[in-house]
């Protein structure tokens, strides 16, 4: 059976913690092949002004251009209006070939949101969502899922929570210390550090 791993989000800009984890649950899953989504309006965030897509996709792309395990899809970008993730899964269901399991790999605030995602238990059954947990983080008890999901459901969300190497990158001080002229290198790949640059993306909000 085929596997993939989709990794979903606005990368603004994508950075070593994403890349770490992404990678971190595909060796735990066995999955040989992630596929990271910048999304083009994720309906969680319309207040955020984001980074043209196009920069956010270029990113994602230099990020991972040496890296044959990765691949960078523009496919929600190429959507109108606010994407679903649901959406997004069934497309990759049906270009994936009979037989194919689409994983979807989320952090666990989404987790602990996912009831209130468009069609939330369909998305469970449509693919197998995946939870990495940060150190110190905890999941939600069954309870607090009972209202959107079913025992069985519950049963298979909360065996998917893998535990996050340690990490503490977040895409809100990347921006914040270029703005305020500081340096990024090491918290994002060269390539990203060296766009950002060139671009003079996140000088000013």
């Amino acid at each position: 059976m085929a596997r993939v791993l989709l990794y979903g989000g606005s990368f603004d800009p994508i950075h070593h913690g994403h890349l770490i984890v992404a990678r971190h649950a595909a060796e735990v899953l066995g999955v040989p092949r992630v596929v990271l989504l910048p999304s083009a309006a994720p309906p969680h965030k319309r207040t955020q002004r984001l980074a043209a897509a196009a920069d956010r996709l270029a990113m994602c792309r230099a990020a991972t251009a040496d890296d044959p395990q990765f691949e960078v899809s523009d496919w929600e970008l190429s959507q109108p209006g606010p994407n679903y993730t649901i959406r997004t899964v069934e497309h990759f269901r049906a270009t994936g070939g009979p037989g194919t399991e689409v994983c979807w790999l989320i952090g666990m605030d989404s987790l602990v949101e996912l009831g209130t995602w468009y069609r939330a238990a369909e998305l469970v059954d449509a693919c197998t969502i995946v939870t990495v947990a940060r150190p110190g983080s905890t999941a939600p008890p069954a309870e607090a899922l009972a209202a959107q999901f079913s025992p069985e459901q519950i049963a298979r969300l909360l065996a998917n929570v893998l535990p996050s190497p340690s990490l503490d990158i977040a895409a809100r001080e990347i921006r914040a210390r270029v703005r305020r002229g500081q340096s990024v290198r090491y918290l994002v790949p060269e390539a990203v550090r060296a766009y950002i640059a060139a671009r003079g993306l996140y000088r000013a909000d």
